[in-house]
């Protein structure tokens, strides 16, 4: 979330950053945040002088008992019960206000940064470079989409999968499910490196869905276990990012980088009846993502990395794909800077994103209290965080058995995937 103490010593830069997102209801929340916070703030100062007056008279009543002077401690006594019911109001009233703020702050997005592209919407966001598209280089056999070619094959079954979960719940089989693992563990490979990694639980508390910008804006699209008030993760990055939760790092340890392969899990609430058909939009897939911890100025750095980690893989699958930088105006909840990767799928004739790298700044990091000490010195920082998709499966292998479907209905996949297919790269109808 935003720094509370730049909305109040710099309001004018962070609302002319926030007016950039072209949301008209943030300038009225972000004065509603200035507000509660300079009440905040009186009602603390009060509370505290008048608690440190009930202290100044408990110690000068104890003295007047000592002395026998009974009545004017009595006196004393009374006021002293009058103030601490004072007290006890204003701590109420400040722990109100200071709850609306907080929940304000959580719901307020993060500031752009400044070379993010302006725009309102996707029909902005600026394509950077297009890598291996020739829009006439399709034959009319990769023009099949890859439900047809899943079900051709016997390596998709997404109608026992809807029987077994409902829609938007898919099945892979034979082939298809081993060419799913493959492009785990293909993404995990290619970033061991560098990267730790980590299986995290797929169960996470409430606060951890908060501290990367799920909750409380997006409770919708997650699942909710209510009984044990646990949440189904929607990405990696929600467990990996409070992994330092609450921790203070040595700056020597940073930048930190961590990847992980789980499942995750969306509602996808408000998209229904869009890209329901296959695997476009899906409640379950697999992923690999990839994260870092990382100082201020690291972060630029770190952020070109990660875009560069994600796009060599997808180039190294041979499939043609795109890089666009993502306008203000459809810059998600937490993000300060991002980008995405869409690869071309012949048979459905779309661009398919399958990976978004981002940096947050120290938006979430304050959320999860993550903090690093500077070399040398006894002040504490913000860690900055930054994520990417190393490899979402299902768009991806949607991409690969339409771009590679030869003319007599087979697929042949890339070699760089024989070694995670048990040597077989042919995938034939049974």
């Amino acid at each position: 979330m935003l720094d509370v103490r730049r909305v109040r010593t710099d309001f004018d830069s962070v609302l002319a950053a926030l007016e950039r997102r072209h949301d008209p209801s943030l300038p009225a929340q972000l004065e509603r945040v200035r507000d509660l916070d300079a009440r905040l703030r009186e009602l603390v100062g009060e509370r505290d002088e008048l608690r440190s007056r009930v202290k100044e008279l408990s110690k000068q009543v104890g003295t007047l008992h000592r002395d026998g002077r009974t009545s004017e401690a009595e006196a004393l006594q009374d006021e002293s019960r009058r103030l601490g019911e004072r007290e006890h109001q204003l701590d109420a009233e400040a722990d109100a206000v200071g709850q609306e703020l907080r929940g304000l702050l959580l719901r307020i997005p993060n500031v752009p940064a400044d070379d993010a592209p302006d725009g309102r919407s996707d029909e902005d966001n600026v394509v950077v470079r297009v890598e291996g598209f020739d829009p006439n280089g399709y034959a009319e056999h990769q023009r099949v989409p890859h439900w047809d070619v899943g079900a051709q094959l016997g390596i998709l079954d997404l109608e026992r999968a809807v029987k077994i979960s409902g829609a938007m719940f898919t099945m892979f089989r034979r082939q298809g499910a081993t060419l799913a693992r493959a492009l785990c563990q293909l993404a995990l490979d290619r970033n061991a490196d560098a990267f730790e990694e980590v299986r995290p639980p797929s169960l996470v508390s409430s606060s951890t869905l908060t501290a990367t910008g799920q909750l409380p804006k997006f409770a919708d699209d997650a699942y909710h276990v209510e009984r044990d008030d646990l949440w189904c993760i929607p990405t990696a990055e929600v467990p990996l990012t409070s992994i330092a939760k609450d921790e203070i790092l040595a700056e020597e340890d940073l930048p930190m980088r961590l990847m992980a392969y789980t499942p995750c899990f969306r509602r996808e609430a408000g998209s229904a009846g869009r890209d329901t058909r296959g695997l476009l939009r899906v409640h379950e897939f697999d992923k690999v993502e990839i994260l870092a911890y990382t100082t201020p100025e690291q972060a630029p750095a770190m952020l070109e990395e990660l875009l560069a980690r994600a796009e060599g893989t997808i180039a190294a699958l041979g499939l043609a794909y795109r890089v666009l930088d993502i306008c203000t105006g459809d810059l998600g909840q937490s993000h300060h800077r991002s980008f995405d990767l869409e690869v071309y799928a012949p048979g459905v004739d779309r661009w398919l994103e399958v990976s978004s790298v981002s940096w947050f700044s120290d938006y979430q990091a304050r959320r999860a209290n993550i903090r690093y000490r500077p070399t040398g010195e006894r002040r504490i920082e913000m860690v900055h965080t930054l994520n990417g998709s190393a490899l979402a499966v299902p768009r991806v292998w949607a991409a690969l058995v339409e771009t590679y479907r030869q003319p007599d209905g087979s697929v042949v996949l890339p070699d760089v995937l024989a070694p995670y297919l048990r040597g077989g790269t042919v995938i034939e109808a049974r």
